[in-house]
């Protein structure tokens, strides 16, 4: 259904390196960057290596807003230790914990997700599904 989404983010360099350091266990990288020094339209796109982006980051300075506690955007994983190692490098990279990997069995029986804030206010989730 989506073909893409992106983030206002204040500070360029803190967002990406949140999202580099994230997004390194979900095997997605950055796919494109316009980073020109002084551009109030910075940018950088993430996404699977050799693909094109699905999640993009733009500068917005003191304009950069997070929308509020009734939205998130949920990111696949491959397996359990993806998720937490994804929540592990949000926290080390600026993220805040809004709920740490765990079996979530009021989603469903085999649903293992993680929830961090990234430094902007952006609520994330991190899901996959427990093979039993």
């Amino acid at each position: 259904m989506l073909h893409h989404i992106s983030f206002g983010v204040s500070d360029i360099e803190k967002a990406a390196a949140f999202y580099d350091a994230a997004f390194a266990p979900l095997a997605y990288v950055r796919v494109w960057e316009d980073l020109t020094a002084g551009d109030p339209d910075q940018a950088i796109g993430y996404g699977p290596a050799g693909g094109g982006d699905k999640f993009a980051i733009k500068l917005r300075g003191k304009e950069a807003w997070a929308p509020g506690s009734g939205f998130h955007l949920a990111f696949a994983a491959p397996n359990q230790e993806a998720v937490l190692s994804f929540y592990e490098a949000a926290l080390a990279h600026g993220g805040t914990d809004n709920g740490p990997p765990g079996l979530r069995p009021h989603y469903g029986p085999d649903y293992f997700a993680a929830f961090v804030i990234d430094p902007d206010g952006h609520r994330i989730e991190v899901v996959t599904k427990v093979s039993r």
